[in-house]
């Protein structure tokens, strides 16, 4: 685990739900490998009260698996361990992603090699699942669909040094890659009178910093902020402009702080945010569209704030996203329930 992503904020907030359900719900990772430091996450386990096991060894991580009714793998290095390492309990996966590459030789055979010994797999979202069965060759009578579920926006873990300034704010929270295409909207910020304020770290960076610098744009990039929903609220609209996604957990925090979103109708995306109800949808690395869209937005928000908070409470519950994935271990193992599954 490197650190605390989306994958992990999904674990963060699915495991405690699913031991709220009744069932021994646990983690065991694999980590401390390169350099990597799941220090974060595993904090956070800790204050949810999930048991966890961490380890280095694949041999120990086989003994954490050892009893387990159904041992539940997230992300690929997890899937290809639990293959070799789950022994004869029921192993379910997650797909969290449609990164172009899994549908790549020889990625793609290694993802048909692995979902051969799952029982089931889970996409988190229907555009997920379209993606595994016509780009990566999965067998459609094993996945299932099982959106993230969120009910508040993330807690904060430490006070903002951040002083926003005044007048508008356009936000975004995600990586600095190119998968994220805020590229796009630092130009898309060209013209018009706000501040874009990007929460997040990664290797774009410094292209970021010249292209604004090339555009004139008022571009504040603090890197990571102890209060992403303070920054949320305090914005007047989130810009989501991304090439790909596998979901895009800040579409949620962002309808949850009654924020709205312009985002590209890619992947995912058009499943969270219902265009023209909620925010607005542009087609992707459309930069006239992206700034059209965010002035039309800055300039009236109509309701669309509050009908994405709406959304986001009605469809993508916590307990909603826990019952659907307890029925699916329930479907794999092909018994009441599963009392343990990690």
């Amino acid at each position: 685990m490197r650190g605390i992503g989306g994958s992990e904020r999904h674990l963060l907030t699915l495991l405690p739900a699913l031991r709220s359900l009744g069932l021994d719900a646990s983690f065991a990772g694999l980590d401390d490998l390169d350099g990597w430091n799941p220090q974060p996450f595993y904090d956070e386990l800790e204050r949810s009260g999930v048991p966890f096991a961490r380890t280095t060894s694949g041999r120990r991580l086989r003994s954490a698996f050892r009893g387990a009714d159904v041992v539940h793998t997230h992300l690929v290095h997890a899937d290809l361990l639990g293959a070799l390492l789950a022994g004869g309990g029921t192993l379910v996966s997650t797909k969290h992603n449609d990164d172009p590459f899994r549908a790549r030789l020889p990625f793609r055979f290694v993802e048909r090699a692995v979902t051969r010994r799952a029982t089931r797999v889970i996409c988190i979202t229907d555009s997920l699942r379209r993606f595994n069965i016509e780009r990566v060759g999965l067998p459609p009578g094993k996945l299932e669909v099982v959106h993230y579920g969120m009910d508040e926006p993330p807690a904060a873990w430490a006070p903002n040094e951040l002083e926003l300034p005044e007048g508008k704010i356009v936000a975004a929270v995600a990586r600095l890659e190119p998968q994220k295409g805020l590229d796009l909207a630092v130009a898309a910020m060209a013209d018009l009178d706000a501040t874009l304020v990007v929460l997040g770290v990664g290797p774009e960076q410094e292209r970021l910093e010249a292209l604004a610098r090339e555009h004139s744009v008022r571009l504040l990039l603090p890197g990571r902020v102890g209060d992403v929903a303070a920054v949320l609220r305090r914005a007047d609209v989130l810009v989501h402009p991304a090439r790909w996604e596998g979901f895009g957990l800040a579409l949620l925090e962002a309808m949850l702080c009654a924020l709205p979103v312009v985002a590209t109708r890619v992947s995912s995306i058009p499943e969270i945010v219902a265009d023209g109800e909620s925010g607005v949808l542009v087609p992707p690395d459309d930069v006239p569209a992206l700034a059209a869209a965010i002035r039309r937005v800055l300039a009236d928000p109509g309701e669309m704030g509050a009908a994405g908070l709406e959304r986001a409470r009605s469809e993508f519950s916590v307990a909603k996203m826990a019952e659907r994935t307890v029925q699916i271990y329930v479907g794999a193992t092909g018994r009441r329930a599963a009392e343990r599954p990690l």
